[in-house]
């Protein structure tokens, strides 16, 4: 269905050009999109023309974009006047998770769009369904929770809240496979949508292992990066199941989670380190110290990391043996006629 979508007729909007704001506007500006960011931070200003022509000219390196960066850019505002939305049919507002901001955002940004386009958040922590309780047309109301970097992830999450009309909501959907994404469409609204409630069951257990001395920080991220690292990229967990022998897990599960952590409060381990001001590599302090040539190297390599691993994971699309039978289906059935 995303064929018949022409993204150079859809305006989208950003609000918000933080370094997520700007791999987002990236990614639409790559997949044809006219895009306005708008900056609600006058300091986002200074950066963020730098940041995403940076992103265009490493995409382009990687083969992830057809055009030089000067084929985007010309058709991306950057400004700080919300009147510049008026034009969108999507804006999507990436700001920081506080209720107060996202509504002052939604009230610039109601006053100036028309009542048919589509307005989302890019929260990964508070309900769509609270967040529709802000706007004028809850209905017109979604969640959008990219990953970062948003240009070169396949992930993409789009949210209905309890109001949200889900026609648009599968609009959005198919919108999402022009970003070369492999969406998933969260139809029923609850906290933290999919993959934030499956990646933090495993924070909490990462920080009950540390906190109880049955491992170091360094042997929980050599676990995760040597098993599940290894093959999600193919696979999801059901899938995994699957190719490994489903009744093993049933048995594990009867054992083992009876012995899960299912605290409820924050660990101490990352409230020490938030509470002295570490921030991760941003600032060198984090669960590992980093020296600032350490940082630089860490945040390189994890660019090139996206950009590359990118590159293995679209050999292996969601739908790879579906497209493999079909192949064979096909090379079968030509075969009498060429005999």
């Amino acid at each position: 269905m995303q064929k018949d979508i022409d993204t150079a007729t859809i305006a989208v909007g950003v609000v918000g050009l933080g370094m997520m704001g700007c791999s987002i506007t990236t990614c639409l500006l790559m997949a044809g999109h006219p895009v306005v960011a708008v900056a609600p931070i006058p300091a986002d200003l200074e950066h963020a023309a730098t940041r995403i022509r940076h992103h265009l000219e490493r995409s382009r390196q990687e083969g992830l974009a057809a055009e030089a960066p000067g084929h985007y850019l010309k058709h991306l505002l950057i400004t700080e006047d919300y009147t510049a939305l008026a034009p969108c049919r999507l804006v999507i507002e990436c700001t920081l998770e506080d209720t107060a901001i996202k509504r002052s955002v939604y009230e610039k940004t109601e006053a100036v769009i028309g009542r048919d386009a589509l307005l989302v958040s890019n929260t990964s922590a508070i309900p769509i369904s609270m967040l529709q309780k802000l706007t004028q047309v809850p209905e017109r109301f979604f969640g959008l929770h990219w990953a970062e970097p948003s240009h070169t992830t396949r992930f993409l999450e789009v949210i209905c809240g309890d109001a949200s009309a889900l026609p648009l909501g599968e609009y959005l959907y198919d919108l999402a496979h022009c970003w070369g994404k492999e969406p998933t469409l969260v139809r029923k609204d609850i906290r933290g949508f999919i993959t934030n409630r499956l990646m933090y069951a495993l924070y909490r257990e990462a920080f009950y292992l540390v906190e109880n001395g049955y491992a170091t920080v360094e042997d929980v991220d050599r676990a995760c990066r040597n098993n599940a690292g290894y093959w999600m990229t193919l696979a999801g967990i059901f899938r995994w199941m699957d190719l490994t022998g489903v009744p093993a897990y049933h048995t594990v599960m009867q054992e083992l989670f009876p012995t899960l952590s299912n605290a409820r409060d924050v660990p101490k381990l990352i409230d020490d380190i938030v509470r002295a001001g570490g921030r991760g590599v941003s600032n060198g302090k984090g669960f590992y110290t980093y020296t600032s040539e350490e940082a630089k190297l860490w945040e390189e390599t994890f660019t090139a990391f996206s950009y590359e691993i990118r590159q293995l994971a679209l050999k292996y699309p969601e739908d790879v043996v579906k497209k493999k039978l079909e192949s064979s289906t096909g090379e079968k059935t030509q075969e009498p006629a060429g005999g």
